[in-house]
């Protein structure tokens, strides 16, 4: 179907122009006004802005379906305006064998309804692997240097040597010292027991945990002319590493740049996530790092858990949160609080993804690429109630919370998947494609 949305206010590289946006029969933009449109959608008082690429979500299939699986989790995303996604090998097996990747490209062609890839995960003895897998089909390799979900940690010193040596793929690394991170719990249970406060996270998964572990990071990325690029930055003290180097690159997720340690006090364990929440102070610094150059992309975490399972303190409570579904909207609220601007918003969460992970013909409004199209209405407030929540854990962080923008529609591949509140299940998503790395 040949789709026309006009009236349009298009955010694209950089710029807010007022204007038509086609997509043609094949699926892909076109600005030709010649084309005739079989669908007309007027997108008058709308932005219409890039499919949002997510480089960071845990949809937990295989293993783990109880709780998340790619059918649910890629629909939470085209409710959210999320039209490709890089999943995480945390999984069960984890994605640590030629075999288990394919599995899940596999579940995918199957089952998801948005666009689609899946990291390799490091482990202690498999860095030979590298050189066997297609970088045309993987964003790259993701590593566990602090301990998390899935028991993937690598902290040898030789095993880290040999993983930044023979990465021929971007490392994402998560960042933690675990040994720091032990002890401070040790110390916790002596003073509070053996499930201390949740309010005391930040300080057990601590910012000098952080920060020791991006260092060492960093220092080998350095040392071997690695791409790197680190997950989930939750410090200032962090951020002072990125900027110079082209080639080691900073992710932000949603959740750390909307709470901060005083919101323990409201959510409890709800936004216990690894790395934990710090202070206000830290959230402001990744905010403004968004708009410096310091933070590349923003991504989610989309971590979803069983609500039973997010009982507990510090020790008790597991980590992780859903967050695709709203994250656009969530980026968007800081659009209105003055924190970026709009344009930077699609730098940060279409163009950059594209581009640190060279993904072919997407992530832009080009003519000729692939038709990933989200259309956004301001002054539009509604609330996130249950009902709306499409991820299967049924939960969210977000839960009462008023936000002005609303999805109107999501386009994927040219498809017209998400439309004013419904959802259109007769497609499914593709394989994303690398090329390029910047």
């Amino acid at each position: 179907m040949r789709t026309l949305i006009k009236n349009a206010m298009i955010v694209n590289e950089n710029h807010v122009e007022r204007g038509s946006l086609f997509i043609d029969d094949a699926g892909r933009l076109s600005y030709d006004p010649r084309l005739t449109a079989d669908e007309v959608v007027d997108a008058e008082g709308c932005y219409v802005l890039p499919g949002v690429i997510d480089d960071h979500v845990h949809f937990r299939e295989p293993g783990m379906t109880h709780k998340a699986d790619i059918a649910c989790e890629s629909r939470a995303a085209a409710c959210g305006g999320v039209t490709s996604y890089l999943e995480m090998p945390n999984t069960v097996p984890q994605t640590t064998t030629p075999e288990a990747l394919e599995d899940k490209f596999a579940r995918a062609r199957k089952d998801s309804l948005v666009n689609y890839s899946f990291f390799f995960g490091a482990n202690d003895n498999n860095a030979h692997l590298f050189s066997e897998l297609d970088s045309r089909r993987i964003p790259g390799i993701k590593l566990f240097m602090g301990s998390s979900t899935g028991n993937m940690l690598v902290d040898s010193g030789a095993a880290l040597d040999e993983i930044f040596r023979r990465s021929p793929l971007p490392i994402m690394a998560h960042c933690e010292d675990t040994t720091l991170i032990n002890d401070n719990m040790c110390r916790a249970k002596a003073e509070w027991g053996d499930d201390p406060d949740v309010r005391l996270h930040p300080l057990i998964r601590s910012a000098e945990a952080c920060y020791r572990s991006t260092v060492r990071a960093v220092n080998l990325a350095e040392r071997y002319g690695t791409r790197l690029h680190v997950a989930h930055i939750t410090t200032a003290r962090e951020l002072q590493l990125f900027g110079d180097n082209p080639n080691i690159t900073a992710e932000a997720v949603v959740a750390h740049l909307l709470f901060c340690d005083s919101d323990y006090d409201r959510l409890g364990s709800l936004i216990k996530c690894n790395p934990a929440i710090k202070t206000a102070a830290d959230r402001d610094a990744l905010r403004k790092a968004l708009t410096d150059g310091r933070i590349t992309v923003v991504g989610t975490d989309h971590a979803p858990h069983l609500l039973s399972e997010k009982t507990g303190g510090a020790a008790r409570a597991v980590s992780g949160m859903p967050m695709v579904q709203f994250s656009l909207v969530a980026m968007l609220s800081l659009v209105d609080d003055g924190v970026l601007t709009v344009e930077q918003l699609v730098t940060l969460m279409c163009h950059n993804p594209a581009r640190l992970f060279g993904i072919s013909q997407r992530g832009f409004l080009r003519s000729g690429y692939k038709a990933d199209v989200v259309i956004v209405r301001p002054h539009s407030p509604w609330t996130v109630t249950d009902d709306i929540i499409m991820s299967k854990c049924r939960w969210s962080p977000l839960l009462g919370r008023t936000f002005n923008w609303r999805i109107e529609h999501t386009f994927c591949n040219g498809n017209h998947i998400y439309n004013d509140g419904r959802l259109i299940d007769d497609t499914r998503g593709e394989a994303l494609w690398f090329g390029e790395r910047q």
